[in-house]
């Protein structure tokens, strides 16, 4: 019998899944956007790329930008009673649209 895999991408077979018309190369737009102190984000995960990926219980999140840590944000995420903080590359995160 084999063990388990207990490793940080497991169970996300379908979390971590692209719709056909989102699939390809990622956008130049959305890697040079940049981001404003205290802007909401959505914390939605790019599978294709693994660099700067946060864990999959933060996907669909909505988070606040704190700084800039190099090409990386520092954002904000409550979990529960906790406020988690999460590094994130641009790839992984899109504005808020506050209706």
């Amino acid at each position: 019998m084999g063990r388990k895999a207990k490793g940080y991408r497991r169970k996300t077979r379908y979390l971590l899944k692209r719709k056909p018309r989102e699939r390809g190369k990622t956008g130049l737009s959305k890697l040079l956007r940049e981001y404003e102190t205290d802007e909401k984000v959505v914390i939605k995960l790019n599978p294709s790329v693994h660099k700067g990926m946060p864990h999959r219980r933060f996907h669909g999140r909505i988070g606040v930008i704190a700084n800039k840590r190099g090409n990386s944000y520092v954002v904000n995420v409550s979990q529960g009673k906790a406020i988690k903080e999460i590094i994130v590359r641009p790839e992984h995160i899109t504005p808020h649209k506050e209706a």
